[in-house]
């Protein structure tokens, strides 16, 4: 199977990657050359442009942003380069009115399209264990599993529709700011009466809130280690502002996702646009005169 890879950031890096160690035959672009050069060096081919997949059956892009998925699959003909029967997998976390348009652009087309956010950081993405958050009509997933088998460790389908992944993950993202933003208020309370934050998250994380993403984070914020970035702040508030629009789509209130916008924005006016997300909890810190 020839795959084509766009987008090589931290995560797409590894997980492109893997698909080469995998065996198969990978052609990829990046607006970067760094990472395209030790792709290459693994094995993989260089494409001269977005628009150079044209030999490929499927694509998988992963791209930061609305923006840069716009610009690159679609202004700079990604998309269009692809051949008639071709799979697009996007594996991006985009605004539900991007994945509402990319769907029907793929069938006008006549190509396959399956959304396929994901849930990890940069170390799961580099050890292939990502959970995949998929939705797309069934033959295509099918075709889509050997690829999925080798960057997950399970692939979760929600649905024949690709934007109901991508609402999905953006519901998964809300609940992970919402972890960060709850231990950051309540290290905080424990700090402003004299109590130590890092011993009060040790213990939360290994009790009543001893899961991944809680043992995660918490750990971050107990050592203030907010620097590299494996998701940065910025980046998190974009998924907050994209649930909040989903959320208005569906007429679905979410008060909480408000409230924690305008906290992603005073972290922002602080200057820690690029640090960990984790760095939310600054605020919480900030405001009780405790930073």
């Amino acid at each position: 199977m020839n795959i084509g890879f766009i987008g090589l950031g931290t995560m797409g890096k590894a997980m492109a990657s893997n698909l080469v160690k995998a065996g198969f035959s990978v052609k990829v672009w990046n607006r970067s050359q760094a990472p395209v050069e030790a792709l290459v060096a693994l094995g993989a081919k260089s494409a001269q442009s977005p628009a150079d997949f044209g030999d490929v059956e499927v694509l998988v892009s992963m791209l930061a942003d609305d923006a840069t998925v716009q610009q690159v699959l679609v202004d700079d003909g990604a998309i269009a380069s692809l051949k008639t029967g071709a799979l697009h997998i996007n594996m991006a976390t985009v605004s539900l009115k991007l994945a509402q348009s990319l769907d029907a652009q793929h069938q006008q087309q006549g190509l396959g399209y399956i959304g396929a956010p994901v849930l990890g950081r940069v170390d799961v993405a580099e050890a292939g264990k990502l959970n995949i958050l998929a939705a797309g009509k069934a033959a295509l997933l099918e075709k889509a599993a050997p690829l999925f088998a080798v960057l997950g460790a399970k692939t979760w389908v929600f649905g024949e529709s690709p934007a109901q992944a991508n609402v999905v993950k953006l519901a998964a993202n809300f609940c992970l700011a919402s972890a960060i933003e709850t231990m950051g208020e309540a290290s905080a309370l424990v700090r402003g009466h004299g109590g130590s934050g890092q011993a009060f998250l040790d213990m939360l994380t290994n009790t009543v809130f001893a899961a991944p993403a809680y043992k995660t984070y918490g750990n971050l914020i107990a050592h203030e280690q907010y620097q590299p970035a494996g998701f940065k702040l910025s980046l998190g508030l974009k998924d907050v502002r994209l649930a909040l629009e989903a959320g208005e789509a569906g007429k679905v209130p979410m008060p909480f996702a408000s409230t924690m916008k305008d906290n992603f924005l005073d972290a922002m006016a602080h200057g820690d646009g690029e640090l960990d997300w984790a760095a939310l909890a600054t605020v919480a810190a900030r405001r009780a005169g405790l930073s």
